[in-house]
């Protein structure tokens, strides 16, 4: 078979998703905003933190209820809508600030913004999958290492914008500045032409796309979404992704403080460790998602809870702040990398052709997560005033995500069995 002619380089196509969602990856620099919004308006830390709380959680419904309106109108369209929706929401937030509404930032923010962050998420994944068979987990990487990152690109920048100018001025330049980048990044994406393959590999070979010796595809036929939410594959995904951004956000929730309490480090050092918990998030991602195209994508999952169960166990017995701080790198790195790997994933049990929409399924799991994790910890502190239990708490939940990893393990089996006899495995059994 002859290989198409593609008119996009796939690593401009990558450049551009990382575009996308290093904006959107703003969103995990909102501490900056905390305090000054405090002293500014008045507002609680409480009220402050609900609109982070109320934007995740509004990034995992829209992806869900918006994921096929990515695959029906394609990556630019949608990608103009995310920058639209996420640059216009910031923008809308400093009016909101200005104008003292609460309501109005609860509402700009979580909803607007948060809206835009779900769809700004799952847009790029499905494009770069499509022209990276080769290299599944690499090409989701570097999005999503771009997500972790935004931070990194933000915090300084909007810190700047608040200290010299004033908070609605920072929403206001960074808003617009997200929306050009988005635009941009979105301008340039477009899927490969079908019978397209990367030079060196056999078009013929894209649909099962076998990595390295390391075959990844557990389901050849393309499922549509309503297809994968029907198989037991698909719930096994979702609790595996439940548990692992619990035990992370759950970390990252309470990181300054705990680490504080723990091994009576100062603030300043405490912010340190928070600061580098962020390069750690975004390191994982691109190296973890990339190290699952040689391991495969399951066994990368059950490396992730059992370094995270070891991790948890020794947390409250590391009293210094270098092994302590390591111990949380090391759980930030599989929280960050459960992500990257996770559209690769997807794309390996259920195919490409829907992968927007399962994908948006799935991100679910990170906004009832983002509820969880946070909850858990701080009930746990406030009845025993210490984090002990709550280390041992999340090590549970993380055996039960290996428990689910072994299951999903011998699902893959079950299917695979089927199709070399060549018979109707079902979508249900």
């Amino acid at each position: 078979m002859t290989t198409v002619e593609a008119d996009r380089n796939r690593w401009l196509v990558a450049a551009a998703a990382m575009a996308i969602h290093l904006s959107i990856g703003s969103v995990y620099a909102y501490s900056v905003y905390q305090l000054p919004l405090q002293t500014a308006r008045g507002w609680s830390l409480a009220d402050v933190t609900l609109g982070f709380t109320v934007a995740i959680f509004t990034l995992g419904l829209s992806s869900a209820a918006l994921g096929r309106y990515v695959e029906k109108y394609g990556p630019r369209r949608s990608g103009l809508v995310a920058a639209l929706l996420f640059g216009g929401g910031t923008v809308l937030t400093g009016v909101a600030v200005e104008a003292g509404s609460y309501a109005g930032f609860l509402l700009a923010f979580g909803v607007v913004a948060g809206v835009g962050l779900g769809v700004g998420y799952i847009t790029p994944v499905s494009t770069l999958v499509s022209w990276f068979p080769d290299r599944r987990g690499l090409a989701t990487g570097l999005a999503v290492m771009g997500f972790g990152a935004g931070a990194l690109v933000t915090g300084p920048v909007a810190n700047y914008l608040v200290a010299v100018r004033s908070i609605p001025t920072a929403f206001y330049v960074l808003g617009v500045s997200y929306f050009v980048a988005m635009a941009a990044g979105a301008s340039y994406l477009k899927k490969p032409p079908a019978g397209w393959a990367p030079a060196g590999m056999d078009p013929a070979d894209v649909a099962a796309a076998e990595t390295h010796g390391v075959v990844v595809t557990t389901d050849l036929e393309q499922r549509t979404a309503k297809e994968a939410i029907r198989t037991p594959q698909f719930y096994l995904v979702w609790l595996i992704v439940f548990v692992n951004v619990s035990a992370g956000i759950m970390l990252l929730s309470v990181a300054s403080n705990m680490t504080q309490a723990i091994t009576g480090a100062t603030p300043t050092v405490a912010a340190g460790v928070v600061g580098l918990l962020g390069v750690f998030n975004g390191a994982g991602r691109i190296v973890w998602s990339s190290l699952s195209d040689y391991l495969g994508r399951t066994g990368t999952y059950g490396l992730f809870f059992l370094l995270q169960i070891g991790a948890f166990l020794a947390l409250p017995r590391l009293g210094t702040v270098t092994l302590f701080a390591g111990a949380m790198f090391l759980v930030v790195t599989c929280y960050g990398g459960g992500f990257a790997c996770l559209p690769a994933y997807l794309a390996d049990l259920f195919g490409t052709g829907e992968l927007g929409a399962i994908h948006g399924y799935t991100l679910t799991a990170w906004s009832l997560a983002g509820v969880a994790g946070p909850t858990l910890v701080s009930r746990i502190v406030a009845a025993t005033g210490s984090y002990e239990l709550a280390f041992y708490v999340v090590a549970a939940a993380l055996a039960v995500g290996l428990g689910c990893v072994g299951l999903l393990r011998w699902r893959i089996g079950v299917v695979r069995r089927a199709q070399l006899r060549g018979t109707p495995h079902g979508l249900t059994r």
